[in-house]
């Protein structure tokens, strides 16, 4: 097991309080609400994505008596996984990230009376719930704190590999910064990998030798390194997905949240409720309190700025 398995296998005891995943977290149908998780290729203790959903799923399982189980698919078995957890006869599976999309739709077709829901990629099927964040949004709020804060004016993103959902991570981070500070330079470098922590502090080296002050990553656990990185290097990062600040307490200025951990418990509270999941497309930005900032720390906003970023939330 690498790292990061040994890291997953220890929040699950934590979380079951000494209990073993089999005994606690296997679900059938006489169990009551029941879910199937597949997390992403990096797996628990990511501090980001994959730890938000299991969160949220966490929360269900005290607060809505639901239960869970959960796959790492480090070796990439995406479907092989997927239909483990089916064969469990849970009321639903997720799956989290495009990577999971192909299988997804494989086994909805496969196993048309299965439930599905589909994290950052819209699946065509009717038997799947695609779950969409507009990323745009939050990122935009991130890219204005640096564009009012850099003294360089040359920030960075690092993005993990390049699909649609980090560019739009991008895009709200370019802008924002633009919005408020047209003279500042934005360095772009994609990581192609989201499981890489090295990659991830390699990068950020090159961007403070172009005197980047601020870096804002969207790149999963490549995304760690960056923040660490940026810490031992005495500038500021953003964190994704998550409150990243207890990853690089010196460096990590706010985080641009996406409410997964919310989205997923609202999913098992509808179950809960005895409503069906209906498919389609739900896209998620700062109205519907999918995304937005963690608390802003280790700079200070004069009033003007803090005016602004306020007019920007309530917009």
């Amino acid at each position: 097991m690498n790292k990061r398995g040994w890291i997953g296998f220890i929040i699950l005891c934590l979380a079951l309080m000494g209990c073993s995943k089999g005994e606690t977290e296997s679900a059938s149908a006489a169990d009551g609400i029941s879910a199937g998780l597949l997390v992403t290729e990096s797996g628990l203790g990511d501090d980001s994505f994959s730890d938000s959903a299991f969160q949220g799923l966490e929360q269900a399982r005290d607060e809505l008596g639901i239960t869970f189980d959960y796959r790492e698919p480090f070796e990439g078995d995406f479907e092989e996984d997927m239909e483990e957890l089916i064969d469990q006869e849970h009321d639903v599976i997720i799956g989290l990230g495009y990577d999971s999309q192909a299988s997804i739709d494989a086994l909805a077709e496969k196993y048309p009376e299965q439930h599905y829901v589909l994290i950052d990629a819209v699946s065509e099927f009717e038997n799947v719930t695609s779950i969409t964040f507009k990323e745009d949004e939050g990122s935009y709020l991130i890219g204005l704190l640096a564009g009012m804060k850099t003294e360089s004016n040359v920030v960075g993103f690092v993005g993990g590999e390049q699909i649609e959902v980090v560019e739009r991570f991008e895009t709200g981070f370019r802008d924002g910064v633009a919005e408020v500070n047209s003279e500042a330079e934005v360095l772009i470098e994609y990581a192609q990998t989201f499981d890489d922590d090295k990659r991830g502090a390699d990068i950020v080296g090159s961007m403070v030798e172009k005197e980047a002050d601020y870096i804002f990553h969207a790149a999963g656990f490549t995304g760690v390194g960056v923040m660490k990185e940026a810490q031992k290097q005495g500038i500021y990062a953003f964190g994704a997905d998550s409150d990243q600040y207890y990853v690089a307490e010196d460096a990590v200025v706010s985080s641009m949240i996406k409410n997964l951990n919310v989205a997923l418990y609202d999913v098992m509270a509808q179950l809960v409720e005895g409503e069906s999941l209906e498919g389609g497309l739900k896209e998620l930005g700062i109205e519907e309190e999918g995304v937005g900032l963690a608390p802003i720390r280790l700079i200070e906003l004069t009033d003007e700025e803090q005016n602004r970023m306020d007019e920007e939330v309530a917009q």
